[in-house]
Formats: structure tokens, C-alpha cells, sequence
């Protein structure tokens, strides 16, 4: 598949985001590439993307054993790399704010990773709840070990597929060695999921998607806003509770409060999401 997009795109900082957040045994980075294993109701399979700055595309070479509509994959891989972005309107918008412009100075085609399945990177922000980024992804091993599937088109990179939602309804804490609350979190997720009650996919609402998560027991702002972010591809999305991004408004003085984080924001709107992206990873 050929993956067009408005040039440019930052293809190393996506995958330096994508990268520590991997998924083991479900997503690899390696040498430019990602790979990962897709699951499409009954049909499994793996991708490996690579970038082509030549032609302002991506390229995916696909493998799946079952037959499925091809243009849904292609809007799944699109989704997982922000492709409908136009760069430049965003940077102009964001470039206007002193504090933002210094960091955009560094960055050129800036994007926010989102998912090919909204499933699994809700339960992956929920692992991610008060732990670092590499706890995370080791838990999210752990949960792919435990209730994940061999993929039936193994390949040295991938050769597991996340579990769906059906999978995780009886989620154990101490199987996963998680919290209680924290596995209650992924069990009402996945609870939710499977009723339809939670739709977490592009096409879906922002704020109504955002009020049914906030309703899940062990789900709070920052959780939701983080899901909505990257599962629906939000572009004014902000998880002002986060600390990285309340310690890069800090500046240097410890970090502000949420509520000043959200004030500060206010004028990055409709943007937020790529605000964020940018005091994550861009220095001051």
C-alpha cells in the first residue's frame, strides 16, 4: 500500500514516540520500520511501515490470512500516523504563542501517533496510569502473554496478537500483577466495548466519547483525554493533568497546576493535541 500525506512528516519522531510504547510481541521499531501485528474481527495478520520522503508517502506491505476490505487496513494505517494533518496550518496556528514557537523551530512535520485498534491503546494508556513508559510497556507484555494469541502469520518482528475486548472481561489483577483498581479499569473497558457502549474509533464523537469513558470506574480526565487523543485522533485533545506537560509550562520552577495547564492551553485551540505532542518531546 501507498500511503500519501502532506508533506512534511517527521518519520523518526513518530517512531521515537512509538518506539518505547511498543507493544512486545504485538509492534516493533526497528531500523525505520514499524511492524505490527492487525487484527480485523476474525482476520489476522502484520504490517511493516516504512517511510518514503521521495514520493511524501509511507509504504506498507501487508500480510493477512483471511480475506478484508483492504481500504479499511489502509485507513486503520493512516489513522496510527496522523496522515490527514496539514503541518503547516497547525504550525502557523501554534507558531503564533512565543512559548510554542521556540520548540516548533526544531520539529518539521509534526504529527500525533494515534492506533490501529482503539481497543488496545485505551487499555494501553489505562496500564499506563502513574507508571513510567517502559512499566507500561512491560505490563502490556505481561497482558499479551496472558491473554493474547500466537498470530497465525508469525514473522521474526511480531507473533502475537492483542487481545480483543471478549479477552478481557475477566481481567486478573494478580495474574498481571496490576492494582485492583487498575485491572477494574480494563475490565470496564472492555465490558463497555464489547456493548457498544464506548466507540473508540476516528468516526466517533470527541465529547461524547470522552463522557462515556470518564463514566468507567478507574478512569479519570487524564486517562480519557489521553484515549480520545491518540484512539480518535482528537486534534484538541489535552490531558492538562499530565506531569511532563505541566513541568514544560513550569519552565524550569516546578510544575503548574492542571488548572493553570488548561488555562494556558486555551489559546492552542483547535490544536491542543499537537501542543502537547510538543511539550513532550520538543526542548524548551
Amino acid at each position: 500500500m501507498r500511503l500519501p500525506y502532506r508533506a512534511p512528516l517527521d518519520w523518526e519522531a513518530l517512531l521515537q514516540f512509538l518506539a518505547p510504547r511498543a507493544i512486545p510481541g504485538v509492534e516493533s521499531v526497528a531500523e525505520g520500520v514499524y511492524c505490527r501485528s492487525l487484527r480485523l474481527g476474525d482476520v489476522h495478520g502484520h504490517a511493516e511501515v516504512r517511510h518514503d520522503s521521495s514520493a511524501s508517502q509511507l509504504l506498507a506491505r501487508v500480510r493477512i490470512a483471511g480475506d478484508v476490505p483492504l481500504i479499511d487496513v489502509a485507513e486503520r494505517l493512516r489513522s496510527s500516523f496522523d496522515l490527514g494533518a496539514d503541518p503547516h496550518a497547525i504550525t502557523a496556528e501554534l507558531g503564533r504563542d512565543p512559548r510554542l514557537a521556540r520548540r516548533l523551530a526544531g520539529t518539521s512535520g509534526l504529527r500525533v501517533p494515534g492506533c490501529f485498534d482503539g481497543f488496545e491503546l485505551a487499555v494501553r494508556v489505562v496500564l499506563g496510569q502513574q507508571v513510567s513508559v517502559a512499566a507500561a510497556t512491560k505490563l502490556a507484555g505481561r497482558l499479551v502473554e496472558t491473554y493474547g494469541k500466537p498470530l497465525r502469520v508469525p514473522d521474526a518482528a511480531v507473533g502475537w496478537l492483542f487481545p480483543p475486548p471478549q479477552g478481557l472481561v475477566d481481567a486478573d489483577a494478580a495474574a498481571l500483577r496490576i492494582p485492583e483498581a487498575r485491572a477494574g479499569a480494563i475490565r470496564a473497558l472492555a465490558r463497555a466495548s464489547v456493548r457498544g457502549d464506548v466507540q473508540l474509533a476516528p468516526c466517533a464523537n470527541p465529547d461524547a466519547e470522552r463522557a462515556a469513558l470518564r463514566a468507567l470506574p478507574g478512569i479519570g480526565p487524564w486517562t480519557a483525554e489521553m484515549i480520545v487523543m491518540r484512539a480518535l485522533g482528537e486534534p484538541d485533545a489535552f490531558p492538562a493533568g499530565d506531569l511532563g506537560i505541566r513541568r514544560a509550562l513550569g519552565r524550569g520552577d516546578g510544575p503548574v497546576s492542571a488548572e493553570r495547564a488548561e488555562m494556558l492551553a486555551e489559546c492552542w485551540r483547535p490544536w491542543r493535541a499537537y501542543a502537547a505532542l510538543l511539550l513532550w518531546s520538543a526542548p524548551n
